[in-house]
């Protein structure tokens, strides 16, 4: 039996016909990862811990015990805390940082009979996109080894896409999600922010970060998202015969990679033969507010909330030193003059405030006025690519920063604090995977995932990638 294929939610239908065990499952699970390790998802992997994990939850399920999630392997992002495991956050100051307790949301997971897979490889201190991670090593696309999987939650997209483990949980603050799910052709969801308890994560932004789940079908989002949220409402995919999703205008559709721009046609071809309403969407003053809030809020917020993580987990570190010993160019680049600066001013801030709240009202009335549910764009205007050592990426003739070009479209909703999921699109010609994108009004997630199972039906099939 093929244990590699299934995702979380056969899995467990599996483990309670009792026709596997947990144990056949992490066996598989751990041949298939030691087989193709070079990828670099995992920075920490215990295979015989993970024996363990399995064989206590297969005693627990013979006495019948039935938990949403028990025997069912889940991998964490390195900037999760978990007990007995490390939380390096990719960076040197805190390579040997073992935090004694677990962070919310793996309280949630571990009680609901989940097993801790391993830690997964991140950009550092999860400030970038292309988890080329000169601390915890370059991770490869399990598509094609030698191109990004997208960051920073981009050893979780490795890990699932490979067929290591079933499913993941990220942090997304611009993209971190559905930028590196894109790209590596499986799903993935930015919940609300607030909606998932962010106690024990090594933060950016209070305003801006929130952990998601990433996995290969949407039924599995649907499963985790009821985990780490406690949101029991009901989901089942929506008729598409006249559901009214718009099409953004501006950035979202504009400049795209040919490959990029011909999947996501046939995808709206789909969408309308199966009776989808496409509805041409405008959102005045968009990129001017964007611009003026993403940025100052995470480097303002970062400051006070990474202090205070440092603080509470007793890392024995202090923000100084974590800063002091970045190991990335880019990403000391960024943090190294803004601690040196003293930081972004409380007027910055405030204004910054301002333009997310304007933000907030541009897709609230673009929402309400043209009655759609969702809006619908390519996740990234790309597909993988190799990244130089300047840091830029080839996009259509040019050489262009790789960070603004990846999350030019996932940015805006990221700064709204509004739900965002990516999927499984199809193929670009050059074989890559490209990702399909929705926003949601905020608080829709439940009716954002039961859009995405419908869709997700009339989209090619998406597949293990072919190690």
């Amino acid at each position: 039996m093929n244990l590699i294929q299934p995702g979380i939610t056969e899995l467990r239908r599996k483990l309670r016909e009792r026709s596997i065990t947990s144990a056949d499952v992490v066996d598989a699970l751990i041949a298939r990862t030691e087989t193709h390790f070079a990828l670099n998802g995992y920075v920490a992997f215990d295979p015989q811990g993970l024996r363990a994990q399995a064989r206590a939850a297969d005693l627990l399920i013979a006495a019948g015990q039935d938990l949403p999630l028990l025997g069912v392997p889940i991998a964490l992002k390195d900037n999760i805390d978990a007990a007995g495991w490390p939380t390096s956050a990719g960076t040197p100051a805190l390579l040997a940082h073992r935090p004694m307790h677990d962070a919310a949301v793996t309280g949630r997971l571990r009680r609901s009979g989940a097993l801790i897979s391993g830690k997964a490889n991140l950009h550092e201190l999860a400030f970038g996109i292309t988890n080329h991670n000169q601390v915890t090593g370059i991770a490869g696309n399990p598509w094609a080894p030698d191109r990004i999987p997208g960051g920073s939650s981009g050893g979780c997209a490795v890990v699932v896409a490979a067929g290591m483990v079933p499913a993941a949980i990220g942090t997304d603050t611009g993209g971190s999600v559905r930028v590196p799910a894109a790209l590596c052709g499986i799903a993935g969801l930015r919940p609300t922010v607030g909606r998932v308890p962010s106690g024990g994560i090594a933060p950016i932004s209070c305003t801006r970060d929130t952990a998601g789940p990433m996995a290969r079908r949407v039924e599995d989002l649907v499963l985790l998202d009821t985990i780490l949220t406690g949101d029991v409402g009901t989901v089942a995919p929506v008729p598409l015969a006249g559901l009214r999703l718009g099409v953004p205008t501006g950035r979202f559709w504009q400049d795209l990679d040919s490959g990029v721009g011909a999947v996501m046609q046939a995808a709206l071809e789909r969408l309308r033969h199966a009776g989808v309403v496409l509805v041409s969407v405008d959102l005045p003053g968009l990129d001017a507010y964007n611009e003026a809030a993403g940025f100052p809020i995470a480097l303002h917020e970062f400051i006070p909330e990474m202090t205070r993580y440092l603080e509470t987990s007793a890392s024995g570190v202090n923000l100084a030193d974590l800063v002091a010993r970045i190991g990335n160019k880019d990403v000391a680049g960024v943090l190294q003059p803004l601690l040196a600066n003293g930081g972004i001013p409380p007027q910055v801030y405030s204004d910054a405030l301002q333009a997310r709240t304007r933000l907030q009202q541009v897709y609230s009335a673009a929402f309400a006025n043209h009655e759609v549910q969702a809006l619908v764009f390519p996740t990234t205007p790309l597909t993988a690519r190799a990244v130089s050592a300047q840091d830029t990426v080839e996009f259509n003739g040019q050489q262009l920063p790789s960070f603004p070009t990846f999350i030019r479209n996932t940015d805006p909703g990221s700064n709204a604090g509004i739900p965002g999921i990516s999927l499984p699109a199809g193929l670009a010609p050059d074989g890559l995977p490209v990702g399909l994108a929705l926003d949601g009004p905020a608080h829709s997630d439940r009716r954002l995932l039961s859009i995405a199972a419908a869709i997700e039906r009339v989209l090619p099939t998406p597949a293990l990638a072919p190690l």
